[in-house]
């Protein structure tokens, strides 16, 4: 394996850590602005308590994959912020927004229903302009008369392709996240508000399933070279479906441990997140060896090797001490009863 191909999978694994992640936090938001006014179901004190501790860790991943890319691949750094820089900016903006009023909504409590408002709009809004990144580096909608690479808004804007990779990250948002929520709510034996998640979930993942053969439909009128090439390894996209298949196995069926109650959202959880895993993985070997199509490749935006190495080593000892602490946040946040079982719903809210 080359130097340069160790550096896009390690920034690759970057898009994955930060989509997954990222996707349950902006849907808690969402969801939290959703059932604001059903305070029988709980739903949104249970948002809010996931949505509390984890969007300053989530926050932590895009700084490392935009550090990532400036360090391992500086030429591709340019060319993607020359051509991202109406969307770019757009999210950052809304990321900014939204982070703001997620602090200050801790300590203005007579705001805390506009703010609830505020970081729903905008944790959907997001997604589906990050995910919108991808068909943008499929070079259909760049031109090149001026000898830089510019991005087409009026292509951009009537290409179905990137409204399908579009519905397709709010409609995921949707659903990882009331998975992860789902499963909170039976950790927190929270049972009204584990239902109405479960019911969430039912309806976005058949969604998400449909929008992924869409991009498929779209992807081989707009970037047949990119279709093409994922078709090599339609094996894996079929073992992508089974695992969601699994996660709706985990949907419907009843608990093993709990009689009378119908579902497991745990292993829905890990079987979609394997799903996503592997369909990612089919995407991005699919997109080599180009970075942007057909101008930039892994090869011609690469660091200089010596600096790759320094980096490299840098990012394995940056994880070997930051692995272990999110292994312990995670298990504290998902066994820690006084945490999970909040009698006031204002506790932790943001």
């Amino acid at each position: 394996m080359t130097d340069a191909l160790i550096a896009i999978t390690v920034l690759w694994g970057f898009v994955f850590i930060y989509a997954v992640m990222a996707t349950m936090d902006f849907g808690a938001g969402f969801w939290s602005m959703i059932y604001i006014n059903r305070e029988k179901t709980k739903a949104t004190n249970i948002a809010n308590r996931y949505l509390s501790p984890t969007w300053e860790v989530t926050n932590t991943f895009i700084v490392a994959l935009v550090v990532a890319v400036y360090s391992l691949f500086p030429t591709a750094a340019y060319t993607l912020g020359t051509i991202l820089l109406i969307p770019g900016s757009m999210i950052l903006l809304l990321l900014a927004l939204r982070s703001a009023f997620l602090v200050f909504s801790n300590i203005a409590s007579e705001y805390r229903k506009p703010l609830t408002y505020i970081s729903g709009v905008t944790g959907i809004i997001i997604p589906g302009l990050l995910i919108s990144v991808l068909p943008i580096t499929h070079g259909e909608y760049l031109n090149y008369e001026t000898g830089n690479a510019q991005l087409d808004l009026q292509q951009v804007f009537t290409s179905p392709n990137v409204y399908t990779f579009i519905v397709f990250g709010i409609s995921s948002t949707l659903f990882l996240s009331s998975l992860l929520l789902a499963d909170y709510s039976k950790v927190s034996n929270e049972m009204e508000a584990y239902k109405v998640y479960l019911r969430d979930a039912k309806i976005a993942g058949p969604i998400s399933l449909i929008m992924a053969f869409c991009i498929m439909l779209t992807l081989q009128r707009e970037a047949l070279w990119l279709y093409n090439k994922m078709m090599e390894d339609l094996p894996l996209l079929w073992v992508s479906v089974v695992f969601f298949l699994l996660g709706g196995v985990g949907l419907f069926a009843p608990s093993f441990f709990e009689k009378g109650v119908r579902g497991m959202p745990r292993l829905a959880v890990i079987a979609v997140t394997v799903q996503y895993l592997i369909a990612s993985y089919v995407y991005g070997k699919a997109h080599l060896p180009y970075i942007v199509y057909p101008s930039v490749t892994i090869d011609s935006a690469f660091t200089d090797p010596n600096s790759f190495r320094a980096v490299f080593i840098t990012y394995i000892v940056g994880f070997a001490i930051l692995f272990p602490g999110f292994i312990y946040f995670w298990s504290l946040f998902m066994h820690d009863k006084r945490y999970l079982q909040q009698k006031n719903p204002q506790e932790g809210a943001r």
